[in-house]
């Protein structure tokens, strides 16, 4: 059991236990965290940036990671808290809502 208990991540034994999970470290959930938010700042400043008789850009789509298979409803996966992230009313947050937070 103690052979069995420590052996890599990515034998065979850990990934028919684990499954997709087995093969990503802490490194690589930070890596598409970092990744995640720099996007979301892009489309952010995008966002506010654009002009007004132009439509806002189109949110990004997180990187896919183990385990996406509880995604909602909507398809928007879902956050720690379990909630989408749209606003809670499930409207879309505008530009000028974004650059009026940001001041």
């Amino acid at each position: 059991m103690v052979m069995i208990k420590h052996l890599p991540r990515e034998s065979a034994v850990q990934r028919e236990l684990h499954g997709e999970a087995a093969e990503w470290s802490i490194t690589d959930h930070l890596l598409a965290a970092a990744v995640d938010h720099l996007a979301v700042s892009n489309w952010m400043f995008a966002c506010v940036n654009t002009g007004e008789d132009s439509d806002p850009p189109e949110a990004p789509t997180p990187v896919p990671r183990p385990g996406d298979s509880d995604k909602d409803k909507d398809g928007e996966q879902a956050d720690q808290d379990g909630q989408s992230p749209s606003t809670e009313g499930g409207e879309a947050v505008s530009p000028q809502a974004i650059a009026r937070f940001f001041g």
